[in-house]
């Protein structure tokens, strides 16, 4: 299949996460002691990220700086998708977000980067002809004003779905794209009324030459026109947004990757709606960040058992997130699930099964890593706080001593009902589902070893 490549802004996202419980004297401001600061890629570095949790082979193509902020978001980004950059004039664009108790106290912003004039590569051709579908993320940093950009996409437009993801500085969707995707707020700048979004979004294919235009509605989901008619999509009932950071985004790369694989735009639209719902459930754009390990090397306790840190996360009054698993033969599948499990909360506990335990799970030729091995290993990871290894078939026990907040799986176990899951919520925990990454488990891994 061929890719879906990614075009637009990419930023670099900074959460600094502390906790607040005293004011500055010398003004009426909140005192935050700094705990841990976060990195993830922000603008259509996002996009990408969360367009590989539908499709297998994703592609940016954006401007990148070489400057520090340039090479940690490089780095960020390498590690999932593949990349193609362009130019960049400036520094690189950093937006930190500062936080206590899960809320955002201020943003501060830095960079000036924007996207350079000069005429597109040959890779960055190449790039956006071999797409099957093109997802523009625009965050007004001047890709989508680019003439050659705009003269290819022109010529594109035509062969392969285009989804334009607008911004209120970026420039108008280039003529014959399959779907421009405005939020409310966005839908307003562009008509400049303030309206129901069925009005603005007819108002909307009215001046833009697309075929379709859906605005974005937040919790009401999102409205459909192509001219003709207007439809309504909701998300399903019952979802509660803990982050809504990311969620356009979310919404466009879903879009995207159902028009990839084929689907008309109305289902792609449904489909979009349902898993930015379910996105913001989890946790939003923060379940992709990933521990600044500068600063965690300084404030890491590695020594610390399960137990002292499920204590020390209690007695400051923070949030204590757990999951569970067997962790043979770590792979990205695995590291993608702790990394969006630790951003749900304060600190991570991996609940791992025992050698007995998953000899009695897997059969006789498991594991392959012995437990105290693998639990050495969870440990190096920047996302894991502590491991407590169990010998039962499932961890409910342990969760009743752990009592975490947030008890966290893979998607994979969507239609399961879990053993541990009535531990769980006798003390007031939640269950969250993470999607898993496609293509990886140990199993596999085990099989192709054999194959070989």
């Amino acid at each position: 299949m061929r890719p879906l490549v990614v075009l637009g802004d990419a930023l670099l996202d900074v959460d600094i996460d502390g906790t607040s419980e005293r004011l500055c004297p010398d003004a009426p401001v909140p005192v935050v002691d700094l705990d841990r600061h976060w990195r993830r890629p922000g603008g259509a570095g996002l996009a990408a990220l969360l367009a590989a949790r539908s499709t297998a082979h994703v592609v940016l193509v954006a401007p990148l700086g070489g400057d520090q902020e340039g090479r940690a978001l490089t780095g960020l980004l390498e590690r999932e998708v593949a990349l193609v950059p362009m130019p960049l004039r400036g520094t690189t664009v950093t937006k930190t977000r500062v936080r206590a108790a899960g809320q955002s106290l201020v943003r501060l912003d830095s960079g000036d980067g924007t996207a350079d004039l000069a005429p597109l590569s040959r890779e960055v051709r190449d790039a956006l002809r071999s797409a099957g579908t093109i997802l523009v993320a625009d965050y007004g940093r001047g890709v989508t004003a680019h003439p050659g950009v705009r003269k290819l996409l022109a010529e594109l437009a035509g062969e392969i779905p285009i989804v334009w993801d607008p911004h209120p500085r970026g420039a108008e969707p280039v003529p014959g794209i399959r779907l421009a995707t405005p939020n409310l707020a966005e839908a307003e700048h562009f008509t400049e009324t303030r309206s129901g979004p069925e009005e603005l979004a007819k108002r909307l294919h009215e001046r833009w030459p697309v075929e379709a235009v859906s605005v974005t509605t937040g919790q009401h989901g999102a409205v459909l026109t192509d001219g003709e008619r207007c439809e309504t999509f909701r998300p399903p009932t019952g979802i509660t947004a803990k982050d809504t950071c990311g969620a356009g985004d979310r919404f466009a790369s879903a879009v995207a990757a159902a028009l990839l694989d084929g689907a008309a735009i109305d289902d792609a639209v449904a489909s979009g709606v349902e898993t930015a719902a379910r996105f913001v459930a989890t946790g939003g754009a923060a379940t992709l960040s990933t521990v600044d390990n500068r600063v965690e090397r300084e404030t890491r306790d590695n020594g610390a058992s399960a137990f002292d840190v499920a204590a020390r996360v209690r007695a400051r009054g923070g949030r204590l997130v757990a999951t569970g698993g067997c962790f043979d033969l770590l792979h990205p599948g695995h590291a993608s699930l702790l990394r969006q499990a630790r951003a749900l909360g304060d600190a991570l506990i991996v609940c791992l099964n025992s050698d007995d335990s998953v000899r009695r799970l897997k059969g006789p030729g498991r594991p392959i890593v012995a437990a105290r091995d693998r639990a050495r290993l969870l440990t190096e990871l920047s996302s894991v706080d502590a491991v407590a290894v169990f010998d039962e078939p499932d961890p409910a026990a342990l969760l009743d001593r752990l009592r975490p907040d947030v008890w966290v799986k893979g998607g994979d176990y969507a239609d399961t009902e879990l053993p541990e899951s009535a531990v769980v919520r006798r003390h007031g925990g939640e269950i969250v589902l993470i999607p898993t990454i496609r293509g990886y488990s140990t199993s596999k891994l085990v099989a192709a070893a054999e194959g070989a």
